[in-house]
Formats: C-alpha cells, sequence, structure tokens
C-alpha cells in the first residue's frame, strides 16, 4: 500500500511541520517521528506510516468495548493499527500502542479500508470498532473506512482516550455513532505522571461529544494508588453527572497488573464497589463494574 499523507497538519518553519490530530499538537522536525511514533515528517510532509497495516482484528461482542446501551447483544467487527499517543503505564495493549516508539518498524498487515468493510457484512456485524490502540492515532485509516462503513449503512464505534484535538472531531462527528472514552479523572497529576497529557483536554471532548449528539459511554480504570481515593472518584462521577448527563453510563473497571505495573495490586473489589456507591450518591443512573 502507498504511503499516505497524514492530514490535519500544516509546514511551519524551515522544513518542520505541526501535526493537528490529537492535542499533544506536535512540532515535528524534518525526519523525526511524533510521539505516537507513526507520523513522520519526509521532507516538510507528514506521513501516516500506519495507513493500512493492521495489527489486530476481531469480532467481539459489542459489550466488550465496552458499550452497554448501545446495539446491545450484537457483534461488533474491531481492528487496529500501532501507535499511541499517550504512555499509560498500566497500558493493557502495551505491545501494539507502543511498539513503534520512538523509531521502529511499523507492524501489520495490509488490510485496506474497503476490505475491513466488506469483512464487517460477511461476518454479520452492524458495527465497526476503531479500538485496542488509539483511533486518533491512525485517523487517516479509520476515517476513511468509516465514510465507506456509513455508505454501506454499519455504524461506526471509537474507543479511545479522548485526547483527539477539535479538528479531528469536526470531522469524525458526522461518521461517527458511538464512543467509549476513557476518563481517567480531572486532577492528582494522573494524566501529566502516568500518561503524558492533561485532563482538561478529555473533559472538554467529552463535553463536545455529548453535544454532539454522539452515543458515549465512559470507562474509568481504577488504578491502586493513581485514582482509587474516594475525593478523586467523586470528581469523576459529579462531572458526569453536572457537565454531561446523569443517564451516561460509567463503566468502572477493574486494573489487573501490566506493562510497568506488574507490580500493582489488583483492584480490590471494595474499591470498586466505593466507587459504585458514589457513582449513584450523584445520580448516575447507569453504572457497570467490570474486570471482576
Amino acid at each position: 500500500m502507498d504511503l499516505k499523507e497524514a492530514i490535519l497538519y500544516k509546514q511551519i518553519e524551515g522544513l518542520k511541520v505541526k501535526c493537528a490530530v490529537c492535542n499533544m499538537r506536535c512540532t515535528i522536525p524534518e525526519g523525526h517521528r511524533g510521539l505516537c511514533g507513526v507520523r513522520e515528517n519526509r521532507g516538510g510532509k507528514l506521513y501516516a506510516l500506519n495507513y493500512g497495516k493492521t495489527i489486530a482484528v476481531n469480532v467481539d461482542p459489542i459489550e466488550k468495548k465496552p458499550l452497554y446501551h448501545f446495539m446491545p447483544k450484537t457483534k461488533i467487527y474491531s481492528f487496529a493499527a500501532v501507535g499511541c499517543n499517550f504512555r499509560c503505564s498500566w497500558c493493557q495493549n502495551w505491545e501494539i500502542s507502543q511498539s513503534p516508539k520512538p523509531n521502529k518498524r511499523i507492524e501489520g498487515i495490509e488490510i485496506s479500508p474497503l476490505e475491513h468493510v466488506d469483512r464487517a457484512i460477511e461476518y454479520k456485524c452492524p458495527s465497526i470498532a476503531y479500538t485496542y490502540s488509539e483511533p486518533t492515532i491512525f485517523l487517516e485509516y479509520a476515517f476513511d473506512t468509516m465514510k465507506i462503513a456509513k455508505e454501506k449503512g454499519l455504524k461506526n464505534v471509537w474507543v479511545t482516550n479522548g485526547y483527539m484535538s477539535t479538528e479531528t472531531l469536526d470531522l469524525i462527528i458526522p461518521y461517527l455513532d458511538a464512543t467509549n472514552v476513557d476518563y481517567k479523572g480531572p486532577n492528582g497529576g494522573v494524566y501529566e505522571k502516568y500518561c503524558g497529557g492533561k485532563p482538561i483536554h478529555v473533559l472538554e471532548n467529552l463535553k463536545y461529544l455529548y453535544k454532539a449528539g454522539v452515543h458515549l459511554e465512559i470507562t474509568t480504570l481504577i488504578v491502586p494508588g493513581v485514582n482509587d481515593k474516594p475525593d478523586h472518584l467523586k470528581q469523576i462521577a459529579k462531572f458526569i453527572a453536572e457537565e454531561l448527563s446523569k443517564d451516561v453510563p460509567w463503566h468502572i473497571s477493574r486494573f489487573f497488573p501490566a506493562w510497568k505495573m506488574k507490580d500493582t495490586i489488583i483492584t480490590p473489589l471494595e474499591t470498586l464497589k466505593t466507587a459504585e456507591k458514589i457513582g449513584q450518591e450523584e445520580g448516575l443512573t447507569h453504572i457497570h463494574i467490570g474486570n471482576v
């Protein structure tokens, strides 16, 4: 498959480019890649090195995304390309999300956007999920697939960290039917220390998606010692209830040791129950405990 020029970037001084796909908004010198590890400046043009290269593909129950209130009990065709704009220390899929960093080979098998849609139809899946890694980072690949899927009557779902730019949201929202956003919490340096981002951008995007009418569900992976304090959980639940809607589903997910946090304990069940109670006190009507 031919090398794909990226979208949502501009040339700046010299041969540098500024990427606008996510809120990292990397300035990338010639010959270098962005923080995601898959967008490379070659001669003053930015290229998406992971376009058309599928690293994971599967047919899942839609509840696995997790989406419990969108097309329940249906199958969803799911795929990913390598790369991520975050570096979450607890990443369950770090082998694919972090594999191209900083300048490693881009792994994956070539599957075109049309082939993905045809496969989804063949497997009788009414929807496609852009998932496993971060769909923002394979935007060009996802977007081309989304357009074909929409034409053929399939629904499009993003499972995302929510750190995309407004420009990306404006591009995909006309084709996006549902999303599950991983929201780790508003304070305490969680994003800055463990992920490499800032919570404000996720908060703004959650509100943007909700106001745009995209079906929204939120997942919080509760990691012991990171975001498991009651006041932290209360702020998450309060934001959902007051800034979005009490009817937005909140998935409370149990942490299991992974990547850089293999010595951290599994989230105690009582912590999940505490989070559930806090959500109920804030008036949330759909709370789901996962990974138990």
